[in-house]
């Protein structure tokens, strides 16, 4: 099953509208709550970046039987230092989208610490791409 939503940066009333969708979607399969728990919070955590620091983006879905394949693709300024963003508390969010509760730090590492497989490549003044798996 194949599922494709748009993400609009800097929209955080819409934002985790779309891995609630999927959350929900999942949860009618066969699929134990702590894995459906580890994709919700990857997804979560994936779509409220694009939502937090680019123009807009996009988020493919691949359900499979065995699992579930997610590609965030994003425009916007891109991450300097892969390696540096990937450790917890480092953030690039505005002021702004501290005071709203976002921008901790923490996106990055709790995804790669719910998913089974994650691959991040970004070009910085251009945007991201973002691929996680969580096998079932």
């Amino acid at each position: 099953m194949k599922m494709q939503y748009f993400i609009k940066g800097g929209d955080f009333s819409e934002g985790g509208r779309a891995s609630t969708e999927v959350k929900s979607i999942i949860k009618q399969f066969n699929i134990s709550p702590d894995k459906v728990r580890r994709i919700a919070i990857a997804l979560y955590e994936a779509e409220m970046n694009v939502v937090a620091h680019a123009y807009k983006g996009t988020m493919e879905v691949d359900l499979r039987p065995d699992y579930i394949n997610v590609v965030f693709v994003d425009e916007g300024p891109g991450i300097e230092d892969i390696e540096k963003a990937m450790q917890e508390g480092f953030s690039t969010a505005s002021e702004e989208v501290r005071q709203m509760g976002f921008g901790a730090g923490m996106g990055l590492p709790n995804i790669k610490k719910n998913c089974d497989e994650m691959l991040l490549s970004s070009s910085p003044g251009t945007g991201t791409r973002l691929e996680i798996k969580v096998l079932f």
